[in-house]
């Protein structure tokens, strides 16, 4: 099985290595490693698009070799599809291990989270962010019963020993923002800080935030399908096509 390793805190993380080096020890599997050369937290489905992508060899100390790119999470996995590495086209994509988590609201943002998603659009199927032995585990398991169709796997890990494994929905991050003013410059510059602690719904049940705080690993199946199917029956309802007359008339000639 073809596995391709990525993560958007760069080739050198700890966690990537971590998980790296876990892979290596499943039979079976054929791995590649191609990540950015730096940190891209927080970039979301961000592509490349009006430049060229740099692309470099890696040595690791084990003597194999990965694939570091100053582009985005994103224009990793489609670096690998497209055939960067000779012979490999992923049937896995394992994004992480994350420096963090990536909670409830919080996967809309992360960059590992959005090369998992660019993976179900091209095709492949998908295990996501998980400590290096479950990951290992549950990958060779795929092997066997493959994940469905365009389904990704978001896996949060507590930082202690796991008490046992929760099959979670997402749940809802509270932010608490505060915008701080940190430097005045010239010609009416500024330079502004936006961060605030996060918190949740201690009362929700059945949450990945919830699973997580209590010692469990949460895990969420995750689709890329964002369209609301109750808000089109509604709309279906409306009769939206009686609006084009009035649309047009507004509009002119």
């Amino acid at each position: 099985m073809h596995v391709l390793l990525t993560n958007d805190d760069g080739i050198e993380a700890a966690g990537l290595q971590a998980l790296r080096r876990a892979l290596l020890e499943v039979p079976g599997i054929e791995l590649a490693v191609v990540a950015p050369d730096g940190n891209r937290s927080a970039m979301a489905r961000s592509i490349t698009t009006r430049r060229p992508l740099w692309v470099q060899e890696v040595d690791f100390d084990d003597g194999t070799v990965g694939y570091a790119t100053d582009g985005t999470p994103v224009d990793c996995v489609r670096l690998a599809r497209l055939g960067l590495v000779s012979g490999h086209e992923p049937e896995v994509v394992v994004a992480g291990i994350n420096h963090g988590s990536n909670l409830g609201d919080d996967i809309t943002y992360s960059g590992t989270v959005a090369a998992a998603l660019e993976a179900i659009v091209l095709g492949s199927r998908f295990v996501f962010d998980v400590a290096a032995s479950f990951t290992a585990s549950l990958v060779a398991e795929l092997q066997s019963a493959p994940l469905p169709p365009g389904t990704l796997l978001n896996i949060n890990v507590p930082g202690s020993d796991p008490e046992g494994v929760e099959v979670a929905r997402l749940g809802k991050r509270i932010y608490r923002d505060e915008l701080s003013l940190e430097e005045e410059g010239s010609a009416g510059r500024r330079l502004y800080r936006i961060y605030g602690d996060a918190s949740y719904e201690r009362e929700e049940t059945g949450t990945d935030l919830v699973a997580v705080a209590e010692g469990r690993i949460a895990v969420t199946p995750i689709h890329f399908d964002l369209t609301d199917h109750t808000g089109m029956d509604e709309l279906r309802r409306r009769d939206l096509a009686r609006l084009i007359a009035p649309a047009a008339r507004d509009v002119g000639p």
